[in-house]
């Protein structure tokens, strides 16, 4: 076995795995200056006594149990297992509480402004953000404005992306109001770790993440309409060719509600019903995953299949909550993200915990000049994007497709914001040639329950598996990590329960249950 002192005090080259692996460009998570860092020396060690051929045969089994398991993504219509690395990351209590409080500050502060932006319009009077950004984001759907929530909630879930910039810090990068998924990742991940690591996570006080279902729950169970004392909750799916339908599957079932389709429900009265083999039963609160456009075809997209037909009536009515809520969207336009800073202080009274990254407003025509002048410097977003989707990375774009991108610019300015090449931290990940330092980012969780932000210890992590790669996203080839947070000496930590995804936790006999989320 490999000499403690040597993982403490070396450098990452005392083991075979890690050639050639440091120092490192920008910020590494697990090598510093000095070597690796104290928090990573566990780690190192257990890995350095490992040979490759023991590690490989360990990551295979991960990936075997995730595909026998039906743990996948879609892309371009065909599923694939969800590429889980072997080397969890590691991030410390300190500097989880920083990423905890920001977060937090962050989900308050844009729950005030959509609350303000479809209610009484006071940010708009007092020039914090200008009408005009709001109403034109694809986003703003002025059908809900006027609907009050029971319990003043509009973003029961959250994830905000984040990223450690080359000094180390975490900014964050974007965020997602409406429909953010890859949280049954973030369980089925740490499930998955704690079988093919259990040594290693034997020696780690990590604070648990399988809470989550309940929070929701919980979250989702406070929203219900005034005077429903049980609310009946259900899950709202597109159905099994969604992308993330495994995600909507696995929720439904560790809340122990019902995962439902629109054909499965109707709107009677004002009322939303639930089709079920003794006749119809009401509906309370829906935790939907189907994008606005296609929630209710009298209000959105008239050729929608995948909604529920006056929908929309029923929730200005009272008499169902929508969750996240239908609007939600214009919170995550990149345009408006640009604004945040100055919401947390308007309607918080406090600096930002966490910074953004530098941003130039393509509208603004004294910055798009200073955009169009170093395109090949820039990093190009649309503001409407996800996923990834139409981003442009000036430094490795082609001419022409500069110049393509250079024409929509100037056609339609306001569509986009540029950003700096940000050199991403990097974490120890094993790719062919042993464990090598890639890029990620880090999407924590927020559950908004009315009373409190919850925050879910640690998120997922995505990492681009390929050298070099900044983009993260599994349509772009990236996989994801288990991510430990670290407890302190003295905080109690509750065992993690058996989550077997396969298994149902409900009755699932009432209801026929036969868009990349953000």
């Amino acid at each position: 076995m490999l000499d403690t002192f040597r993982a403490y005090g070396g450098t990452v080259t005392d083991s075979p795995l890690f050639d050639g692996y440091g120092p490192v460009a920008g910020h590494d998570e697990m090598y510093g200056p000095s070597g690796v860092r104290g928090l990573y020396r566990t780690l190192y060690a257990a890995f350095a006594t490992m040979s490759p051929e023991e590690v490989r045969q360990r990551a295979d089994g991960l990936a075997s149990s995730y595909l026998e398991q039906g743990i996948t993504f879609g892309v371009a219509g065909e599923e694939r297992p969800f590429p889980l690395d072997i080397v969890p990351r590691i991030i410390e209590a300190e500097a989880w509480d920083h990423v905890e409080a920001g977060v937090k500050q962050r989900v308050k502060a844009l729950e005030a402004f959509l609350a303000d932006a479809y209610g009484a319009g006071e940010l708009f009077r007092d020039g914090v953000v200008p009408r005009e950004t709001v109403v034109t984001s694809h986003h703003y759907h002025r059908v809900v404005a006027g609907i009050e929530p029971s319990n003043g909630v509009r973003i029961h879930v959250a994830g905000i992306d984040l990223i450690r910039d080359g000094e180390g810090e975490f900014r964050v990068l974007e965020d997602n109001a409406r429909v953010p998924s890859g949280v049954s990742y973030v369980m089925t991940n740490r499930r998955a770790m704690s079988g093919g690591l259990p040594e290693v996570f034997a020696d780690h006080r990590i604070r648990p993440v399988a809470q989550y279902p309940h929070r929701l729950l919980r979250s989702l169970r406070a929203a219900a309409p005034a005077g429903v004392a049980d609310p009946t909750v259900v899950v709202l799916t597109p159905g099994v060719y969604n992308s993330a339908y495994f995600e909507h599957t696995l929720l439904a079932r560790t809340m122990g509600v019902e995962l439902v389709e629109g054909r499965d429900l109707v709107c009677h009265g004002g009322r939303v019903m639930m089709r079920t083999t003794e006749g119809l039963a009401p509906v309370h609160v829906i935790y939907r995953r189907i994008d606005d456009e296609f929630l209710d075809p009298l209000a959105f997209r008239a050729d929608s299949v995948l909604g529920v037909p006056g929908l929309i009536n029923a929730a200005r009515a009272g008499n169902v909550t929508i969750a996240n809520a239908v609007g939600n969207g214009v919170a995550d336009d990149k345009l408006l993200y640009t604004y945040v800073p100055d919401l947390i202080r308007y309607y918080l009274g406090e600096e930002p915990i966490l910074r953004n990254v530098d941003t130039w407003r393509c509208g603004d025509p004294d910055q798009l000049e200073e955009v169009l002048d170093r395109l090949d410097e820039l990093v190009l977003k649309p503001v409407d994007g996800s996923g990834g989707k139409g981003i442009v990375i000036g430094p490795s774009a082609s001419r022409e497709e500069l110049d393509d991108l250079r024409r929509r610019l100037v056609a339609a300015p306001r569509d986009w914001i540029a950003q700096p090449v940000i050199s991403l931290s990097t974490v120890p990940t094993l790719v062919e040639g042993g464990i090598r330092p890639r890029h990620v980012d880090l999407r924590p969780f927020a559950v908004n329950d009315g009373e409190d932000v919850w925050v879910l210890p640690g998120g997922l992590t995505r990492v681009a598996l390929p050298e070099g790669e900044l983009i993260v996203n599994s349509s772009r080839g990236g996989g994801s990590k288990d991510t430990w947070v670290l407890a302190r000496p003295t905080e109690p930590l509750d065992a993690e329960p058996e989550l077997d995804p396969m298994t149902t936790t409900q009755t699932m006999a009432p209801v026929s249950v036969p868009s990349e989320e953000a």
